[in-house]
């Protein structure tokens, strides 16, 4: 399975799960991301989800000075943005736990004897 399909549906919390542990810019959240097993998203995703959330007021920014480069714009997650973050892990667990139970191997059933066939009877009762 792809997992770059599966990631567009959690992206929003993944950022917020990382940014809640320790603020960061976006380079850095991108990176912990990928440290954190999710190999495949995008910096485009990341910077975009960034920015959404941040116009959601789910993050807030401030800007630490660099000594060699520019400026960097980090992110924190503000009270809203930590109840949102507590819906999409409630919502996380109920989806998991139901996915899998779903695709989860079912235990093999031992298999039945077969049933020897029932004789039929005649409207007057008789064998036919």
């Amino acid at each position: 399975m792809d997992g770059t399909q599966l990631l567009k549906g959690v992206l929003d919390a993944a950022v917020l799960a990382v940014v809640e542990r320790e603020d960061g810019y976006g380079y850095d959240v991108v990176r912990r991301l990928r440290d954190a097993g999710l190999d495949e998203v995008g910096d485009a995703s990341v910077y975009g989800t960034l920015r959404r959330l941040y116009a959601a007021g789910a993050l807030s920014t401030y800007v630490v000075p660099s000594d060699g480069g520019p400026h960097r714009k980090y992110y924190s997650i503000t009270p809203s943005g930590r109840e949102l973050l507590d819906e999409q892990r409630g919502s996380w667990r109920q989806f998991s736990e139901t996915l899998s139970a779903l695709i989860s191997p079912t235990q093999p059933q031992s298999p039945q004897p077969p049933q020897p066939p029932t004789p039929s009877t005649s409207p007057e009762g008789a064998p036919a």
